[in-house]
């Protein structure tokens, strides 16, 4: 069949984010590559390219969880009984950034950091504020920590005990991902090898004591908003991924035992069709990684389950409205690719921390795909689209050769080390860069649709003196704590990390005597060191 060819179009070529031909009309040779048997099949089979259950959002709507966290544990926890109050399903905890990297916030190097991108949390004292009166029974908790994970999912555990919910019923996910932080996002403690044990430690530790818990989300979201592709946002974060598997293998783990508490996270960007293919061949090619690479015999471990958040690089401080548009786009995205769980990012927040009024829309813009449009009635909607099965086939294909590229370097801790997946992503983001200063691409308001005039914007803005109380918090913590019981705790931590032992148990009775995030990261410290990012002219 032919097409008039004649017909000038906008431009010359046209590509999604990775550089795949978009054409004028994609036809069924283009997807002759796809066997449904074995490339599709049925959802909730493998190799779960169409989502990893038969009824998917039929039986069950995925877990609309909106990030929050800010200023104290007091002020966050009443932001997330009010996110639940009106119909949140799973809460998603944002830490400040001395909390990331292990500083208290009496610490030095915590000045003008403390609650402003997150959360503080220097003791269980202020993790049992943050969930006051929030049942750890009933609900679902995400926490976005990654070299601090195992003294804050620790502390998560202790709350959990004084609620009187024992550990085999708590649910959640802690993200645990250390190494995209040396990839992309910056928030490391120690060197990659030490950091590496800690994640597994947690793997082995969760799977005999909180078996409900994901034991880390693979993050390729921090990917994208550096810069990456598409296709190199599933090539990274798998490569991520079998690096952790492997890791726990080696470790004397069962690849089966391990591999059902594993979780994945996407970003949701721009390009509809490219995104919705996006998650799909992730999909699959974990199914296959798994099987094949892994020998795993379990579906539960070869379904790749994921959180999704639409894409905070894409949110622009112009016409800030507009994000409301981009943002409904990129959750519709997700749900059409088959995502588990949803955060949807405010109008707002290219401005600053959101408000309460804009966390409310975003939070209703779930609510409104879920309930009325009925994209949720039916599983897998676009498959058998030509276009679709045809960008799925390439992006699968283009993140199957990046993982070929880094298993001849060594693997991932390899590639890291020697800047080449870095470099692929900073690589990416100067393109990106340069098309939208060339007009090559158009974002409403920046580049192209202006006006002259924008209205005055309110951003929420965080109370310095909370700085000031949160260290009084701490320190009078320290002063009402047994001190001898806290510094025998701390030693136990320190003599297990020069062994082999596993180091969460030794964490949790620490966090239990109220040693604070600060103390235990420093104990950790001493054996493993910090970790200096090479540089590399």
């Amino acid at each position: 069949m032919s097409t008039t060819t004649g017909s000038k179009e906008r431009k010359e070529r046209f590509e999604t984010s990775s550089g795949i031909e978009v054409k004028r009309v994609f036809r069924p040779e283009d997807a002759e590559a796809t066997s449904y048997e074995r490339d599709l099949g049925d959802p909730g089979s493998y190799p779960y390219t169409r989502g990893v259950q038969p009824t998917m959002y039929r039986g069950r709507l995925w877990t609309m969880r909106q990030y929050a966290g800010f200023a104290t544990a007091a002020e966050s926890n009443r932001r997330y009984r009010y996110l639940l109050e009106q119909g949140t399903t799973g809460l998603s905890v944002a830490f400040d950034l001395p909390t990331q990297i292990g500083l208290d916030s009496d610490s030095a190097l915590s000045a003008g950091e403390v609650g402003k991108v997150g959360v503080a949390i220097d003791s269980l004292a202020d993790m049992e504020t943050l969930f006051d009166e929030i049942p750890l029974d009933r609900v679902s908790t995400s926490m976005t920590i990654n070299a601090t994970a195992a003294i804050l999912l620790c502390m998560y555990i202790a709350v959990g005990r004084k609620q009187g919910v024992a550990s085999n019923l708590l649910s959640g996910t802690v993200q645990n991902d250390i190494l995209k932080e040396y990839i992309a996002r910056g928030t490391y403690i120690y060197p990659p090898r030490p950091s590496l044990r800690i994640v597994t430690d947690i793997f082995d530790y969760c799977a005999r004591e909180v078996p409900k818990w994901n034991t880390i989300s693979i993050s390729g979201y921090h990917i994208r908003e550096a810069g990456s592709t598409a296709i190199q946002e599933v090539a990274f974060t798998l490569a991520d991924a079998v690096a952790y598997v492997q890791a726990a293998v080696e470790k004397g783990l069962d690849v089966d035992r391990i591999g059902p508490q594993l979780s994945f996270f996407f970003n949701a960007h721009n390009n509809f069709l490219e995104e919705i293919a996006k998650y799909r061949a992730a999909r699959r090619l974990w199914a296959r990684i798994m099987c094949d690479r892994f020998g795993s015999k379990s579906p539960k471990s070869q379904m790749l389950r994921f959180h999704t958040q639409t894409a905070g690089s894409t949110l622009t401080a112009q016409q800030p409205d507009v994000n409301v548009v981009r943002v409904t786009l990129q959750a519709l995205a997700a749900v059409l690719g088959g995502t588990q769980s949803l955060h949807t990012n405010s109008r707002d927040e290219a401005i600053g921390l959101p408000t309460e009024a804009s966390v409310l829309l975003a939070l209703r813009t779930q609510q409104v795909i879920a309930h009325e449009s009925g994209v949720a009635d039916t599983v897998d909607p676009l498959a058998g689209s030509y276009a679709v099965e045809s960008l799925t086939e390439q992006i699968e294909r283009g993140a199957t050769e990046y993982i070929r590229k880094i298993d001849e370097m060594g693997g991932t801790l390899a590639a890291i080390e020697s800047g080449f997946i870095q470099r692929e992503i900073q690589d990416a983001a100067y393109k990106a860069q340069l098309a939208v200063e060339r007009e090559e691409a158009v974002v409403v308001g920046v580049n192209r649709f202006t006006v002259d005039h924008e209205p005055a914007r309110h951003a929420q803005a965080i109370d310095p003196a909370i700085e000031a109380a949160q260290v009084d918090r701490l320190r009078a913590v320290r002063a009402s704590r047994d001190a001898a019981a806290c510094d025998r705790a701390l030693d136990e931590v320190e003599a297990a990390a020069r062994s082999s032992e596993n180091l969460m148990p030794l964490i949790l009775t620490a966090v239990e005597a109220y040693a604070s995030v600060g103390e235990i990261s420093d104990r950790l410290r001493r054996v493993f060191g910090e970790y200096e990012e090479a540089v590399t002219v």
